[in-house]
């Protein structure tokens, strides 16, 4: 389906009760890679949020009495429906999100797997039945479902961060109402038709494009319906909702920020961490919470690991995703273009060296080529701020303690990237980092099977894995008479 086509059989309007709504007002999408408008979106308000959880709270206690392997074959059809419709999917994400055409097809298989997971997991919510050690009665200890949640998505993984959300949820026996991020509304909006033809309940979810992010989450917060609320982005903003929801005392998982480090130990394959550097920091174009964001490298191969990441760097191609010959598509928009110029400029400003890459080309779009800095400063802004850029600063270190020290310098602990020969010294480095997860001689860590989260100001609480589905229940326990 060509591009022009694809677009005109998205849906535009609001997702409310299984059903498309107009709503008084549209904001535009636009094409990261030309600024071109793609379409014209319904723009959600405070009353449409409150319909949205009306058609929620009609269906919660019918959708969590649904027998489990009801709902778990529902999400396997969700499963193949995006399978069938992965070139569109992945080529509408590339249209309003910018990365290239493999990266969105890669994404599209990644998001999908989580419900086939969440689908194998509804029918495992399991519970406990004990005697009482006192000898009193029994104890019964068993899971329900939160209620209506809320889901707030970012742009960067249009599908992936809501389908992370969206499967544990619908497995647990929840419904939900998403909010994806005004840049990229289109394809959670093709995602939700296509789980309608897939049998899912109407009222289980609903979907609020909008520009006012602002009013539609005040009205969802403060209604006293709601019972959980899930966020994926910024720690400012993350920190905001926590402190928002507080009064009612929302569950909440909070996916924030990361700083990831990506340490390159003086014993490690340097061919091996290069591959796996290109991959942590040159994934979705640099903008991801995961992406390697600081290069900490041994002295002893310091030199070698940065000419052979200079030469890979400099190999990429920018141009539109939907360009067969382009390997780095653009940033999401001129904002990000110029978080990033500023942080690169910050580091020269300080001592850095642009060994390839550092300028924006001008022109129409959003680009930024892939950037390596050497001889960074250590009080460079872009050591302790997310660039969210396909940007590359290397910093030296001597010895495995100095190591784990620079990785730990963050105030955020997402992700990190330990590259070494030893066993002893990469369970010794991990143990060590502080970070909710660490890739070990790996350069993607992301996998539906496991627990995705981070510590410190990089949030709480896990998606993927079978602890992602714990976010979604309520522990109830039961006592009975002996």
């Amino acid at each position: 389906m060509d591009s022009a086509a694809l677009l005109k059989s998205v849906p535009t309007g609001l997702w409310i009760g299984g059903e498309q709504r107009e709503a008084a007002s549209t904001f535009d999408v636009l094409d990261p890679s030309d600024d071109q408008v793609l379409a014209s979106v319904s723009n959600a308000t405070a009353e449409d949020a409150v319909a949205a959880l009306d058609a929620a709270c009609a269906v919660q206690a019918d959708w969590a009495a649904t027998p489990p392997r009801e709902r778990g074959e529902i999400l396997r059809s969700v499963f193949e429906k995006i399978t069938e419709r992965a070139d569109d999917i992945a080529a509408l994400m590339t249209l309003e999100m910018g990365k290239v055409l493999a990266e969105s097809k890669g994404e599209v298989k990644y998001g999908a797997e989580f419900f086939r997971w969440f689908a194998e997991e509804a029918v495992r919510i399991d519970g406990r039945y004990t005697a009482s050690p006192a000898g009193t009665g029994r104890i019964i200890v068993t899971k329900q479902a939160v209620g209506p949640c809320y889901a707030i998505t970012p742009w960067n993984f249009p599908l992936a961060m809501g389908t992370r959300k969206m499967g544990p949820a619908f497995a647990a026996g929840c419904t939900m109402i998403v909010k994806p991020a005004q840049e990229t509304p289109l394809t959670m909006l093709l995602l939700a038709q296509l789980m309608d033809e897939a049998g899912l309940p109407k009222g289980v979810l609903s979907v609020l494009p909008t520009n006012d992010a602002r009013g539609v989450t005040t009205a969802l917060i403060d209604d006293g319906r709601l019972r959980k609320l899930t966020f994926t982005g910024s720690t400012g903003v993350g920190k905001a909702l926590v402190k928002q929801s507080a009064d009612a005392l929302l569950r909440t998982s909070m996916e924030l920020g990361g700083n990831a480090p990506f340490v390159v130990f003086d014993d490690a394959d340097v061919d091996a961490a290069v591959d796996g550097a290109i991959l942590a920091k040159m994934r979705n174009g640099g903008e991801a919470c995961t992406a390697a964001n600081r290069f900490h490298v041994a002295n002893a191969v310091r030199e070698e690991f940065t000419d052979k990441l200079i030469k890979r760097m400099s190999e990429f191609t920018l141009g539109k995703g939907l360009d067969p010959s382009s390997t780095l598509g653009p940033l999401i928009n001129s904002s990000q273009v110029a978080a990033v110029t500023e942080l690169v400029s910050d580091a020269v400003s300080r001592g850095a060296t642009v060994a390839v890459g550092g300028v924006a080309p001008g022109g129409p779009g959003n680009f930024y080529p892939a950037t390596v800095l050497t001889d960074v400063p250590a009080d460079a802004r872009i050591l302790k701020e997310e660039v969210f850029g396909p940007v590359a600063p290397i910093i030296g270190f001597d010895t495995e303690d100095e190591g784990i020290e620079a990785a730990n310098d963050t105030e955020y602990g997402l992700a990190a990237y330990v590259y070494t020969q030893s066993l002893d010294r990469a369970l010794r480095v991990a143990e060590g980092i502080e970070s909710g997860m660490v890739g070990v001689n790996r350069g993607i860590i992301s996998d539906p099977a496991a627990p995705f989260g981070g510590v410190k100001e990089s949030g709480f609480g896990r998606e993927g894995g079978s602890e992602g589905i714990e976010e979604y229940l309520d522990t109830k326990y039961i006592a009975l008479t002996k």
